[in-house]
């Protein structure tokens, strides 16, 4: 079952690039997290996406906010991918979908590709607002951002 705007963001813990436990409830009222979903390291809209949040970077951790990507892959391929572009904030390695599966989030979008979904959750823990735009990778960020531009 899909988690929704006003519900707790469920707890969770996941290895990050660079092998260390990240969990979720850690970071719970440090400031505002995107927690984004997303199918795999090094394809074009991933990687679009990933350099799209370090981009912007410091308008995010400007609002207090701090990015975490998710996906499937190890956490070796996390930190290629970390290293390769330069990426300023945290990956986790979900290699069961356990967390995505959590979340509600599609395993594969027509039995393809996994879906990407991103939740803004503020800081008691709920989760605010949520993107879903599979084709539209820079989306999260400019919603993301408008968001916490507005807020």
């Amino acid at each position: 079952m899909a988690v929704k705007i006003g519900d707790m963001a469920p707890d969770f813990s996941l290895p990050d690039q660079h092998g260390k436990i990240f969990t979720l409830r850690d970071v719970i009222g440090q400031g505002i997290i995107i927690l984004y979903f997303y199918p795999k390291d090094e394809t074009p809209g991933c990687v679009a996406e990933a350099c799209s949040f370090r981009d912007k970077m410091d308008d995010f951790t400007g609002y207090g906010a701090k990015i975490i990507g998710v996906s499937k892959d190890s956490v070796a391929s996390h930190a290629r991918f970390a290293n390769h572009h330069k990426l300023n904030f945290t990956l986790l390695s979900d290699s069961r979908n356990e967390v995505r599966s959590l979340y509600g989030v599609e395993p594969t979008l027509f039995g393809l590709i996994p879906g990407r979904k991103t939740y803004l959750i503020d800081k008691q823990g709920i989760i605010t607002h949520i993107f879903d735009y599979q084709l539209k990778a820079k989306q999260h960020v400019v919603k993301a951002l408008e968001t916490l531009t507005y807020e």
